[in-house]
This record gives structure tokens, C-alpha cells and sequence, in this order.
């Protein structure tokens, strides 16, 4: 009742910081992994596959032919922290990924009907007396399908911080394979305005306009290990100095769309072994590897003694983990070196234990300026920190 009342007569005041705990769950490609799915979702997938077989379900006015925007987010199937968000009033709540690498949020509608909400939560618009509908559509481009989806206004709320009227999605229709066995609800975009796909107002930006928060600052504390209950936290409004040891150092953002920044170079036992002549990276949240372009990739990988194995992935022997080499990332003239316990990821596969390396080959960006991801597995060895007032990025070393 205490948190109803709190809806229901909201009085906007600044919070110095808002915490919001993460959980560590098991990625989609490892439960598809365990149940022997992977295999075939990956040789038979289509992007386009819904699209295709069922035009006459999509809103009229979505001209695909014309090339409709689109916002690619990247690894799903390898996304590994959520936290929880409440829509509606009174209070509906959803498990959402927290993605720098999109701006867009949204969660399943009471309305779609795909196999992937119906194990989901879904939102019910007609609960919720806030609730106001925009009704555009939208359409967002997954590896391994398309999610479709009409936009409206409502509610958010993050622990005891409330979000007047805020622009969000509701999906009609998702890819059913992964989205299924998503451990998430929605994704809630931290990337900037120019990335958004819904033209509404992203929700961090929201909060800086209805003066929630006092610094137009947020980071992440990402932990690994057993503890899958203890994933982290997401800290909006300022920085946990108790967090991380030594000094932040800040990368200024190369552009205004994604957490994108310049990274000198990738170094293995002191020799650049990638990015030689410097390159473009995104920091992004939403994706668990590190990722980059197949030939570099490719070569780094042989460095570290990986061998290719199905689906795109490389293993390692689990048994040389301790001599595999640790891999520094020069960013800033500052060097960033992650061991190989934080690299590789271990995993179970018909009862059997093997270790994935946590390097993935992708194509991302014109050729002459191929880009990199650093995604969970680089994030989850520092601390790291969003400051949209300096456009800039910061990383520090964890004090743990």
C-alpha cells in the first residue's frame, strides 16, 4: 500500500543517487546450448523470417520495402544481467537488461501474441490510470528474428524514483526461439536520444529533464561468479567513490549515439596484436563478449590458443587457464589489462565442462573503420562510468 501511495501522490524532488541491484543469469545460448537448440536456431535463423510469412500482421503504414529504421542490438543471446523496473500505476513490475547500446525501452504487451511474452510478464495497459497511448509503430532488428511493437507513455519507476509520462514500447510480436528462454522482460535503452528508434524521449533523459537526479551521471559495478544473485548494481545520479580504487580516468565520446569512444590498441604480453592503428569502440552493456572484426579476432584468438568451434564460438583447453596471457586495452594512453580468468567463460554442455573464450568475431561499421564492443566481460573488470553533462566515458579499477 505504501508503494501505491507513493504513485499516487508523487512530489518530484532530487535523489542524490538511485541503486538498482543486478542479477547474473545464465545466457540465452547456454540454455539453448544445454537443451540442444542451439544448432538449429542458428543454421535455420532468418531476421526477416516473421516479416516474410506475415506482412498483413504488420501496422499499415510500416513500409519495409522503403527501409524502415532499425535498431540492431547485438547479443541478446549472450546478455547475463537484469535488473528490475516498475511500468503503470499502480506499479507493474518487469526484469529488464539496463543496454548502453540501445536508447529504447520496452516490455511485452497484455496484446502480443507470440510464445516468447506468453512465458513472460506482460504489460496490461488497461490496469494502469497513468497509461496514455501513442499507438506508432515500431520495429527493432534482432540476430534472430524481429520484434514489432506500438509505442505509448506511462509511469517508471526505479526503487523510490518515479518518471512522469515516459515514452516506452510495447512488443506484439517477438522472435520466439530466444526470447522464450530470456531470463528478461523488456530492455531498457542508456544510449543517447540520436540512437532511439521510438522518436520518444529515452528514459535517462527523462529523468535529467524532470530534475530526478542531481548529476547527469550513471555507472555499473558488474560482478562474475557463482554468486548469480549478487550480479552488480546500476548507480543513477552520481559516482560510488567506495566502488573502485586509485583515480577515474575519462575517454571522451567520439560520437553522440552510442557510448562510442577511441581505443589505441590491443595488446598480448606487450606486443600489439590488434587495433594497431587505433579504432573505434563501443561500451555497451547489452552485450556479454568482447567483440571485433573476424580477422583480428580471428588472430588474437590463435594467440590465446583458442581453436574455432560451432556456432562462431572458440574454446580453450580448461586446463591452461592459468598460463593463457592477460590482454590489455590501450585507451586513452591508459592501459587496461583483463587476466584470463576474467576472459573466459566457463560453461556445461551434456554434463561436460568446457571454456569459451570470451572473444567474438562480428562486423560492425564501415570496412575501412571496423569497430569493437566492449561488452560485459571487458565492463565487468572495472568500474565503469556514463557522464552525458561531459560526454565521456570512465573507467576505474574495482576496489575488490
Amino acid at each position: 500500500m505504501r508503494v501505491l501511495l507513493a504513485a499516487l501522490v508523487y512530489i518530484p524532488c532530487l535523489t542524490a543517487v538511485v541503486r538498482i541491484p543486478l542479477t547474473r543469469f545464465e545466457s540465452i545460448r547456454g540454455k539453448l546450448r544445454k537443451r540442444g537448440e542451439l544448432r538449429k536456431l542458428l543454421e535455420d535463423r532468418q531476421p526477416d523470417i516473421f516479416v516474410q510469412r506475415y506482412p498483413h500482421c504488420l501496422p499499415s503504414d510500416i513500409n519495409l520495402s522503403q527501409g524502415l529504421a532499425t535498431e540492431r542490438l547485438y547479443d541478446y543471446m549472450n546478455a547475463q544481467y537484469y535488473g528490475e523496473v516498475s511500468v503503470g500505476t499502480p506499479p507493474q513490475r518487469f526484469t529488464v537488461v539496463f543496454d548502453t547500446g540501445s536508447s529504447d525501452f520496452w516490455v511485452p504487451s497484455a496484446r502480443c501474441y507470440s510464445k516468447a511474452c506468453s512465458m513472460h510478464k506482460r504489460f496490461e495497459s488497461f490496469m494502469s490510470y497513468s497509461y496514455a497511448q501513442v499507438g506508432e509503430p515500431f520495429y527493432l532488428q534482432y540476430g534472430t528474428g524481429s520484434l514489432i511493437g506500438v509505442t505509448a507513455k506511462d509511469t517508471v519507476q526505479f526503487s523510490n524514483l518515479s518518471i512522469e509520462a515516459q515514452d516506452f514500447g510495447e512488443s506484439v510480436y517477438e522472435p520466439d526461439l530466444t526470447f522464450t528462454f530470456a531470463h528478461f522482460d523488456g530492455v531498457l535503452g542508456l544510449g543517447y536520444p540520436s540512437l532511439s528508434v521510438l522518436h520518444g524521449l529515452p528514459v535517462f533523459d527523462n529523468m535529467l529533464r524532470q530534475q530526478l537526479i542531481e548529476e547527469p551521471v550513471f555507472s555499473f559495478i558488474l560482478n562474475r561468479g557463482g554468486n548469480t544473485e549478487n550480479g552488480g548494481e546500476l548507480i543513477f545520479g552520481g559516482i560510488d567513490h567506495s566502488l573502485y580504487k586509485g583515480s577515474i580516468h575519462w575517454v571522451p565520446v567520439t560520437e553522440q549515439k552510442y557510448w562510442k569512444i577511441h581505443m589505441d590498441n590491443v595488446k598480448i604480453q606487450g606486443q600489439i596484436a590488434a587495433c594497431k592503428e587505433g579504432c573505434a569502440a563501443i561500451v555497451d552493456s547489452g552485450t556479454s563478449l568482447i567483440t571485433g572484426p573476424p580477422s583480428q579476432i580471428i588472430r588474437l584468438q590463435q594467440k590465446i590458443g583458442a581453436h574455432p568451434a560451432p556456432h562462431g564460438e572458440f574454446i580453450v583447453d580448461c586446463r591452461r587457464l592459468s598460463s593463457l596471457p592477460p590482454i590489455t586495452f590501450t585507451i586513452g594512453q591508459r592501459e587496461y589489462t583483463i587476466t584470463s580468468k576474467q576472459y573466459i567463460i566457463k560453461q556445461t554442455s551434456g554434463g561436460e565442462a568446457f571454456c569459451l573464450s570470451g572473444f567474438q568475431a562480428l562486423d560492425l561499421g564501415p570496412r575501412n573503420k571496423p569497430m569493437w564492443i566492449l561488452g560485459d566481460v571487458f565492463m565487468s573488470a572495472f568500474y565503469c562510468v556514463f557522464d552525458r553533462g561531459n560526454n565521456r566515458v570512465g573507467f576505474a579499477h574495482k576496489a575488490k
